[in-house]
Parts: C-alpha cells; sequence; structure tokens
C-alpha cells in the first residue's frame, strides 16, 4: 500500500518498523508493498531535497502526505496539484508484488528457496539493467514494473535466507552488483538444518552452518514433500517439506514469538537493501529522471494523433496554433505540460510515435506536418491511435484530428483493450469532407470513432474545417492538472431524464460537455436557479455550440446538487468535469491463494459470475487522511442501474472494494464521499467502460528478449461459457515479427494453450518497450477478453564494472558566518577503460556547477572542475557508463578551513598536472 507519511531516509526503518512485519504481496497491515513503499517515499524525498539544492530553491512539503512531498517537489508553479498520476505511478511499482507471488508462485529463484541464489541473484542483475534501459529509452511504465518484481526478490532474500542469522547487519550488495558474485553457497549435499518437531525453534541451522558462514535458504514444497537429505524447509502451512525431517522452517516472512528478533533485522535489511537497490539507479538515470521514474512530474499530458493527408491542411495549422498557444500560455505552471506526445498518419504509412518533455521539439515536430497523399478516403488511423495508446502515460487525453473513416477497422478490439488498460480518453475531431455527400453520423464508416470514443469516456465531435478552431477549446479545458469526472453517462437512444451531480469545495472551472444533435436540456443550479440550452450567456454559464457539441462553462462553482435535464429523445453523451486534486484510482484484482495469499490487478475484463473486486487508492490536497470514502457502486454507462459495493479500509489511502451484483452491460466506477477539511460533500466518476467476461486470458512474461532472437511467450485461454473454436489474435505496437495460433478449440469450463513467437530485429534499440495485446473472441463474437503486455528488448550486457572517479584535489575557504561571499573547488578524473564508455556525468547532489572535458591523447579519461558557493558544502558526482554502470565520486567541504590541496589515489606529482590542467582547460 502507500505509506501513509513521508520520511528522510534516516528514519526509514523506524517508520517499517511501526507495525507488524510480513513479507507477503499485498493485505492489510504491513507487507512487501510497504517495504517497498517506505524506501521509495524515502527516496523520493532524498531526491527531492536534492533537486531543489541544485535549483536554488527549498523543499519543504507542508504536512507528510505524499500529495504534500508532490507539491513540494514540483516547486512554486501556481496551479492545481493533484496526487491521482503520481499513485498510478507508484502503483505499478507496488502492485507487482501481487504478481510474483501469484504468478511465480513455485519459482525458487523468484523468492530465494531452496538454495537458488545465482538463479535469483540473476533476476535482480537482469531486472536492474532492464529499468535502466527503459528509463534511458523513456519506457517508464516497464521500469517500474520490472522495479516492484525485483524489489520483491530482492527483499525475499533476507526474509527466506540465513543472511540474518550469520549475523550481518547490513544488505548483501553482491545482489545488486553485476562484478560481484554470490559466495559461500552451501553444498548440495552439505547438510544445513536440525529437526523441529514444534515447527517453532528459534535457530535450527547447524553450528557448521554458522561459523562457516555458508549461505542456505528454506526449500519450499508445494507439490511435494521430497527435499535433499538434511536441508531447511521455508516452513508454514503450505510447506510440504517441512513435515520431513529436518522439520520446522527459517522463514522469517511473519512477525512470530519465536523468531521476533530475527524477522525484525529481516525487515530492516530489506528496507535498507530496497534503498540501496532504488540509489543505484538513481545514480545511472540521474535525478530529474529518477523523480519521471517514480511519477514525480505534472499530470498534463498533449497528445496528439494527426491525419497528415491531402485535405486535412486546415485541421494540421488549428493543431499547430493549439499546441504553440498551450505551451507559451501554460509555461511555468502546473498546467504546463509535462510530456508531448505526436503520431502523424496517412496512407499507407502511419507514425511513428515522437515523445518529448521538451516543448521546443514538440514545437518543431508538429511544424513539419504537411498534407499531402491519401488518395482513397480510408486512412491509418487506428494504427496510429494504437501507438499513441501505448506510448503515452496512462490517464492521458489523446486528440484525434481527421475527415476520414479508418481503413484499419481490424484493430477495433485491440484499440478497446488498450484504452481499457491504458484508462486514457480519446476524443475525435472529425472534420466534414467536402466531397462527402452524406451525413457523418449516417455513415456507419464512421462508427467506430463514436465506439471508442464512448468506451475510453471522450466525445466524436463532428465540426467544420472552417469552425474547428472552436471545437478546440475542449483540448485547452483537458491539457490542465488534477482534472476530475464528476458525471458521465450515455443515452442512445435518448430520453428524457434528470441527471443530478454533486460539486464541492475543491472542485473549480467546471465544464460540462454535451453531444448529440438537436438537443435540449435545462440546467438547474442547488439553489432553484436554471438555464435553458437555448440561452448563450445566462445566469449559470456560458453555452459554446460547435458542430454537435455543446460546451457549458460554469460561472464559478456554486457547491451543492446540481442537476442537468434533458428534454430530448435524440442520442446523447454528457460529461462534467472540473479541477480538484480530491480523486482516486483504481484497479480490478482478484484474490489468490498459496503460501503469500494477496490480491492482483486482473489483466482484462472481470470474469462474469463471480463479485467483482477493486483496489482504489483515494487521493486528497493534504492527503487520504482528510477524506471519508462513503460509498462505491458500479454504474451502467446507458441505464440506470447501480450496484453498492462493500469497502474494507486496507489503509494509506486504500480500499479493498467488493460488488456482489454486476451490471450486465458496459459499467463506470462511482465514488461519493466526504471531505473532512471542509465539511463537505464530493463526487467522482472514472470514464472508462469496462463489463464482465466468460473469457479469461493468462500470459506470464518473466524475461525480456533479445535482439535477433525468437521470442516465446505461452499464453491460456479459459472459458466458463460457449464452447467451440474462439478466435485468436496478437499484436504488438512495433510491428515485430510474430506467430501465433489463428484458433484454439476450448469446452464450456476448459482452457487451452497457445503461444505467441516474437524476433526482434537484430538492430533494436536495448530498452525498447514492445506493448502485445492478444485476444480470445468467441465463436459467433458473443464473447471476447484480451491481455494486455508490456515486453522490453535488451541487448547482452558484458560490461559488469561501473566508471572509477576519483578525486583529484580541493581548493578553497570557506567560513560558516558567511558562505556567499566565498567558493570551493573540487576536481576529478573519471575513467572507464576497458568498458563500454562514459555516457553521463551529473550532479547528484550538490548547488555548484560542473564542467569536463576529455583528456588529450585519452579518450577514455574526462576530467573534471566541480564549483560551489561555500552556502553548499557537500557534493556527489554520478558518473555512468553506457549500459547503466555507476561510479560516484562525493565530498563534504568543512567550514572555518583553510585553503586545502588534497591528493587522493594519485601521486601528488600526478595530482598537481591534473589540477593545472583542469585549471586551464575550465578558466574560460
Amino acid at each position: 500500500m502507500i505509506m501513509k507519511s513521508s520520511v528522510p531516509a534516516v528514519a526509514l526503518i523506524a517508520l517499517v518498523m511501526s507495525g507488524a512485519q510480513a513479507f507477503v504481496s499485498v493485505g492489510i497491515g504491513n507487507t512487501h508493498v510497504t517495504i517497498t513503499g517506505s524506501a521509495v517515499m524515502a527516496k523520493i524525498y532524498e531526491v527531492c531535497e536534492a533537486v531543489a539544492e541544485t535549483e536554488g530553491r527549498d523543499f519543504k512539503p507542508t504536512g507528510s502526505s505524499a500529495e504534500e512531498v508532490l507539491r513540494a517537489c514540483l516547486g512554486t508553479a501556481t496551479g492545481e496539484v493533484s496526487g491521482g498520476k503520481f499513485h498510478t505511478a507508484l502503483n505499478q511499482i507496488y502492485m507487482q508484488n501481487g504478481f510474483v507471488d501469484r504468478d511465480f508462485m513455485s519459482s525458487a529463484p523468484h523468492h530465494f528457496n531452496n538454495e537458488a541464489f545465482n538463479e535469483g541473484r540473476n533476476l535482480i542483475i537482469q531486472g536492474i539493467a532492464a529499468i535502466k534501459a527503459n528509463v534511458r529509452t523513456d519506457n517508464l511504465q516497464s521500469a517500474r514494473e520490472t522495479l516492484g518484481r525485483v524489489c520483491h526478490t530482492l527483499q525475499d532474500f533476507y526474509s527466506h535466507s540465513n543472511w540474518v542469522e550469520l549475523g550481518n547487519k547490513s544488505p548483501y550488495a553482491n545482489l545488486i552488483r553485476p562484478d560481484l558474485n554470490i559466495e559461500k553457497i552451501a553444498d548440495i549435499t552439505m547438510p544445513t538444518c536440525s529437526d523441529c518437531a514444534s515447527g517453532t525453534c528459534p535457530n535450527q541451522l547447524l553450528p557448521a552452518i554458522l561459523s562457516g558462514k555458508y549461505l542456505t535458504s528454506g526449500y519450499m514444497g508445494l507439490f511435494s514433500s521430497d527435499k535433499p537429505q538434511g536441508k531447511c524447509s521455508h516452513g508454514g502451512e503450505t510447506d510440504l517439506s517441512s513435515t520431513q525431517n529436518p522439520r520446522g522452517g527459517i522463514n522469517k516472512d511473519e512477525h512470530q514469538s519465536h523468531n521476533a528478533g530475527l524477522h525484525n533485522s529481516a525487515v530492516n535489511l530489506a528496507s535498507e537493501a530496497t534503498l540501496n537497490l532504488l540509489e543505484d539507479i538513481r545514480g545511472a538515470v540521474g535525478n530529474k529522471d529518477y523523480l519521471r521514474l517514480m511519477g514525480i512530474a505534472r499530470s498534463a499530458v498533449l497528445a496528439f494523433v494527426i491525419d497528415t493527408t491531402g485535405s486535412m491542411s486546415d485541421d494540421i495549422a488549428e493543431a499547430k496554433r493549439l499546441a504553440f498557444s498551450i505551451i507559451d500560455s501554460k509555461k511555468g505552471t502546473q498546467d504546463e505540460p509535462s510530456e508531448y506526445i505526436l503520431v502523424p498518419f496517412n496512407d499507407p504509412a502511419f507514425g511513428p510515435l515522437i515523445r518529448t518533455t521538451d516543448p521546443d521539439v514538440m514545437k518543431t515536430e508538429i511544424s513539419k506536418l504537411t498534407a499531402s497523399g491519401g488518395g482513397d478516403t480510408p486512412e491509418m488511423c487506428l494504427s496510429a491511435l494504437q501507438l499513441a495508446l501505448t506510448g503515452a502515460p496512462s490517464s492521458s487525453f489523446i486528440y484525434v484530428f481527421t475527415d476520414a473513416p479508418p481503413k484499419d477497422k481490424y484493430l477495433e478490439k485491440t484499440i478497446t483493450a488498450l484504452i481499457r488498460s491504458t484508462k486514457s480518453t480519446v476524443s475525435y475531431l472529425i472534420t466534414s469532407f467536402r466531397r462527402r455527400k452524406r451525413a457523418l453520423k449516417a455513415s456507419s464508416e464512421f462508427q467506430i470513432y463514436y465506439d471508442t470514443a464512448l468506451a475510453s469516456g471522450g466525445q466524436a465531435i463532428e465540426v467544420s474545417k472552417s469552425s474547428i478552431s472552436q471545437a478546440t477549446d475542449i483540448i485547452v479545458d483537458t491539457s490542465t492538472s488534477a482534472l476530475v469526472t464528476i458525471l458521465q453517462c450515455s443515452r442512445n437512444p435518448g430520453r428524457v431524464e434528470n441527471f443530478p451531480f454533486l460539486l464541492d469545495e475543491s472542485v473549480s472551472n467546471t465544464t460540462i460537455y454535451i453531444t448529440g444533435s438537436s438537443l435540449t436540456f435545462n440546467l438547474r443550479s442547488p439553489t432553484g436557479v436554471t438555464q435553458s440550452n437555448t440561452v448563450e450567456d445566462g445566469p449559470l454559464g456560458t453555452i459554446q455550440k460547435v458542430g454537435n457539441l455543446q460546451r457549458i462553462q460554469l460561472n464559478g462553482t456554486e457547491m451543492g446538487l446540481w442537476h442537468i435535464e434533458m428534454t430530448t429523445t435524440n442520442a446523447y453523451t454528457i460529461k462534467v468535469m472540473g479541477q480538484s486534486a480530491t480523486t482516486f484510482i483504481y484497479e480490478f484484482v482478484e484474490e489468490f491463494k498459496g503460501p503469500h495469499p494477496g490480491i492482483a490487478p486482473i489483466d482484462g475484463r472481470p470474469s462474469a459470475g463471480s463479485p467483482a473486486k477493486l483496489l482504489l487508492t483515494l487521493s486528497g490536497e493534504k492527503g487520504p487522511e482528510t477524506l471519508e470514502l462513503q460509498e462505491v457502486a458500479l454504474m451502467e454507462v446507458s441505464g440506470v442501474k447501480v450496484s453498492n459495493g462493500t469497502v474494507e479500509k486496507m489503509g494509506g489511502g486504500d480500499y479493498l472494494v467488493t460488488v456482489k451484483e454486476v451490471p450486465q452491460g458496459e459499467f463506470v466506477v462511482l465514488l461519493k464521499g466526504k471531505d473532512k477539511t471542509f465539511n463537505s460533500l464530493f463526487q467522482r466518476q472514472t470514464t472508462t467502460q469496462m463489463s464482465q467476461s466468460k473469457v479469461t486470458i493468462k500470459a506470464i512474461a518473466d524475461s525480456s528478449m533479445l535482439p535477433g532472437e525468437e521470442f516465446k511467450l505461452n499464453f491460456t485461454v479459459t472459458t466458463n461459457g460457449t464452447g467451440g473454436t474462439y478466435t485468436i489474435n496478437a499484436r504488438n505496437d512495433k510491428d515485430i515479427p510474430m506467430t501465433h495460433p489463428a484458433s484454439l478449440s476450448l469446452t464450456s469450463g476448459g482452457s487451452a494453450q497457445g503461444t505467441v513467437s516474437l524476433t526482434p530485429p537484430a538492430n533494436t534499440v536495448s530498452g525498447t518497450d514492445v506493448t502485445l495485446t492478444i485476444e480470445a473472441e468467441a465463436p459467433g463474437g458473443s464473447d471476447s477478453n484480451y491481455a494486455v503486455l508490456r515486453l522490453s528488448v535488451l541487448s547482452k550486457v558484458t560490461d559488469f564494472t561501473p566508471p572509477k572517479c576519483e578525486i583529484v584535489s580541493v581548493k578553497g575557504t570557506c567560513y560558516s558566518s558567511s558562505c556567499g561571499s566565498s567558493n570551493w573547488e573540487m576536481s576529478v578524473s573519471i575513467t572507464d577503460r576497458n568498458g563500454t564508455g562514459i555516457e553521463s556525468i551529473s550532479i547528484q547532489q550538490g548547488g555548484g556547477n560542473f564542467n569536463q572535458s576529455t583528456a588529450e591523447g585519452d579518450e577514455t579519461m574526462v576530467m573534471g572542475l566541480y564549483e560551489a558557493s561555500c552556502c553548499s558544502t557537500s557534493v556527489t558526482l554520478s558518473a555512468v557508463d553506457k549500459v547503466g554502470n555507476v561510479g560516484r565520486c562525493s565530498y563534504t567541504m568543512k567550514s572555518s578551513a583553510g585553503a586545502r590541496l588534497i591528493s587522493m589515489s594519485l601521486p601528488l606529482w600526478a595530482s598537481l598536472l591534473l589540477y593545472c590542467f583542469l585549471r586551464d582547460a575550465f578558466s574560460l
């Protein structure tokens, strides 16, 4: 779960030990998630402080919640800050704990069982390499998911091995150092434990193991009681081997009377080891990318998918104008987009995906677009949208500009699956094509746009090319931070109906969007004031009409229960949005059994015939403690059925919700609660539609793909519905060649297995992220489901040695009484001989400036000069090679000290020569 408070690293252990710990995945109380979460938040706090120092500002959170740390870390820019995307990023890390315990329950390396130390360490080392490569290629979600799995395995080492019993007081660095090996593993024939009939002996390890410092771990027998003679067992009710001599078990997963001290030590070491792992990743990727990895970024994203065929010149010009306007007007505010996505498409070409955090790059790329080609009407719109959905962060707003129907209609189910998986919102701006005689809405060619917009909670806006600039106001509305949806519904056919919605004290800039043709409605405020759709500028708001969209901007935000009274029978959609820090995120989950039972997210639609379970995280301006959750329900999108759930509080803003009677059709999640700060009731709603299915697809990816080599992924399709021949489709967003079975035969209640084979090209960049979607459709198309997996391509790593950073000299005079009037400097030499070469050198901590130069005649050596005010007396430099190995130089300048020239690791004459060279090189 997400921890309740954020603390500096020095207080981490006290925080983790504040409750009874258990090395289980996810659940009530303290778990693997809280060990990871405490370390993650402590490191975020530390890095935010370092970034603030570098930028010359203070880092002073107004409170201890994750949301307040986020606001302080983002700086003093004006605007609303929401913790929604921050928590989404963190949960992408934390929720992997459930996957490891569910999907790799019997895998000894994933849990360091059965003395599988080398194999477990290899999982960690390969995972760290993948994380660093993913961050370098900006594939942050893949990096987060891998990080969650690596943390779980790393932490299990301290609970499942005898590292603690051997008297070690610090983490085992060899687990995360690729240049070091595991030492002194007990041989398979070496007895390790004595018998423990009670199963609760404080220490079963044999004296020879303890005195010889041999490393061992317990054997886990899920399906058999067999184990090597004399070996320790893991222990516990599910371990069949614990009944065989030597009986008992040495795991320290739970805090019990016989192992309390060992358990506490294991928790401490697991926490410290997780911090060390995070520090290694931070050093490799740099402070700012590390914070982006952790979800510390402004929530707004600008994402355009643009048709560039010959008739689109007006649309392209408007998209360019709009992008420039958003970039220029929101610069320096919390509404400034943190990321820009651009995907052009034509026929038959589409892409590439252009993704950047630099607004000037976005300006340059969108300026390059020109209208040409596209002789026949349909274009490759859905192929381009697929790239945007897999490339943009989760919960993004994506806008598609086009005047033609899609040629690639076969991607409709893939697009729907990606929308549900990413929870992104897709809206279409469909400009009339002057050669088309029939109305857009009457044409079935465009129906996919309306259907996928509705599935995502977006709009399909019909507008003439001459008035497109009016329609794009909706993009300005959603290119802001802290957006929340208060109400969304759809009626087709339409009917006369009253739609209530609640506005609370935290909501500002409320806007209502109603789409449909020839619509009539009345808007009523909590005090009874009304305004009809015919009044463009009335007492409640301003109504702007363009095409089939009516956009109502409220005049201020009166708190209380509002009503939209629809008085039409034409089809319509309604959406009410505003800005607020009070929000929530959710995942549909399932419970699983085993040695470490817990919950894990469902990949795909929830199973029909069973209660639906959601893990929900509530977030507010001052954290979840100021919010009271009162009601969670699943609400039909096109109907009136509302199914209430039972809520179980799990701590830290997390709730487990169970809904027994799930709506039959498409539904969304509705939440109601109370903000105790304002004593105000609030209402929030999700936009992504979901439904249940009698089909499930399970696929597990445990390793990265290698460039040029075939990668095989097994999957299982199960059905509780109709038996017969199920159609199988698999697609990936990088167009990597692959094969898969076209169909599988299933009986009702049965399952069948298939294999997807992919072969990434040999020149694929290491760290490339591949999104694979597998779909299974029942006979006749009566039912279907999907699985979405993120796979990484990782080149083989042969360089395991970090760059060497040596301090050549330190010079300066600092006085504590007047730090601002004096400076100091440090000279360093950095080498990566016989390695892949130095990729980057950065200031990890310190408020000074660093300049570097390659040594003449030796390209493997970099010489640098760090200069700082005496107000910033500590510095850490990180030198990273091309595969992510990290070398560091750290130094703290003492106040009130005289001038000094210190030589470290080099002869005096060499130090003096290097120092003189550096002074000359950087005296420009």
